[in-house]
């Protein structure tokens, strides 16, 4: 893949993300809810996310391939 794309992808999913959080907020703004719980629920996310990364990384021996090769 070549590293404009990925760029690209990124780029799009980032704002996607934004857009998701801006709208979120908008509709939480209607209602009475205590802005440290709504800043905290896409921290807590993203948490999570990297947790499971880590997890799955380093418990899984499929990902150790390269470690027992030459240079």
């Amino acid at each position: 893949m070549p590293l404009d794309r990925l760029v690209l992808i990124i780029v799009c999913v980032i704002a996607a993300a934004g857009a998701t959080i801006w709208l979120a907020l908008l509709v939480l703004a209607t209602f009475t809810v205590p802005q440290v719980g709504v800043a905290l629920l896409p921290v807590a996310l993203i948490a999570y996310v990297l947790i499971r990364l880590i997890r799955e990384r380093v418990g899984n021996p499929t990902e150790d391939h390269y470690d027992n090769m030459d240079h």
